[in-house]
C-alpha cells in the first residue's frame, strides 16, 4: 500500500498492523522526524515527496500492483486522481477522502447534477464508487464542508480500446463539449464534429454533453476518425 499525506501516522500505522507493506508519502518536512520515530518500528518506508511532482515509478518500483490510500486536499484531489489514472498503472485501487462535491463529481454518471468532462475521464481509466460518508464532526477543527470516501478501481484495460480512440483524442472533444456545457453538442463541438459523423456515430447532435457517457465519447472519436481517413468505421 501507498498512503498519501501520512501526517503523523495515526491511519499509517492501522496499514500496518493489517500485514501490508506500507510506503507513506508525506510532503511536510517538519512532521516526517515524528512520522519516521512513530511507523518506521513498524516496518514503514517513509519517503518525504510532494504526490503532485514525485517519480512515482522509482516511488513504486518495489511491487508490480499498489493499493493507494489518502485524504487528499480539494485543490489537489481532482488533478492527482486523474494523473495517477493515467501515468501510473501500477495503482490498481484507491481508496481516497474528498470534499464531498469532488467525490461526487468522480463517480457521477451520465445525466447526473455532478456529471462533467472528469467523470468521463475517470471512467475510461476505472469504476468509481461512492463508500462512505464522513461528518465534519469527526474531525479538529470542524471545517465547513462534508467528506466522502470514494473507491477507484483500475479496469484492466481502458473503457475504450485505445486503438479506436485514444484518451488524448478523447480528451480533446470533452474539452470542448463540456467548455460549451448545457449547449447541444453538435454546437459545442462545431468545426471538430460534423454532422455525418453524429449520424454514423449513432449520436443525436441535439444532446448536450453531460448525457453522453465514455463508450459514446469513444464512439464519436472512432467514427471522426474513420471518416477523416475515408474509411467505414467498424
Amino acid at each position: 500500500m501507498v498512503e498519501i499525506g501520512a501526517g503523523l501516522g495515526s491511519l499509517t500505522v492501522a496499514l500496518a498492523a493489517s500485514g501490508a507493506a506500507v510506503t507513506a508519502v508525506e510532503v511536510d518536512r517538519g512532521i516526517t522526524p515524528v512520522l519516521r520515530e512513530m511507523v518506521e518500528p513498524l516496518g514503514v518506508l517513509v519517503v518525504e515527496a510532494d504526490a503532485m511532482s514525485c517519480d512515482w515509478s522509482e516511488l513504486l518500483a518495489a511491487a508490480p500492483r499498489w493499493v493507494l490510500v489518502a485524504n487528499l486536499p480539494y485543490n489537489v484531489a481532482t488533478p492527482l486522481v486523474l494523473d495517477l489514472l493515467r501515468e501510473v498503472p501500477a495503482i490498481g485501487r484507491m481508496l481516497v477522502m474528498v470534499q464531498r462535491e469532488a467525490g461526487e463529481r468522480l463517480v457521477a454518471v451520465p445525466g447526473a447534477r455532478n456529471f462533467g468532462a472528469v467523470s468521463v475521464r475517470v471512467a475510461y481509466f476505472a469504476t468509481a464508487a461512492l463508500v462512505g460518508r464522513v461528518s465534519p464532526g469527526v474531525f479538529l477543527p470542524r471545517p465547513n464542508v462534508e467528506s466522502v470516501l470514494v473507491e477507484l478501481v483500475r479496469r484492466e484495460s481502458p473503457a475504450v480500446d485505445p486503438g479506436v480512440a485514444s484518451y488524448e483524442e478523447i480528451d480533446l472533444l470533452l474539452r470542448a463539449g463540456f467548455g460549451g456545457r448545457r449547449k447541444m453538442i453538435r454546437r459545442s463541438l462545431e468545426g471538430l464534429v460534423d454532422e455525418a459523423t453524429f449520424a454514423v456515430a449513432g449520436i443525436d447532435g441535439r444532446s448536450r454533453a453531460e448525457e453522453l457517457g465514455i463508450a459514446q465519447w469513444g464512439k464519436l472519436v472512432a467514427c471522426r476518425r474513420s471518416i477523416t481517413s475515408g474509411h467505414q468505421p467498424s
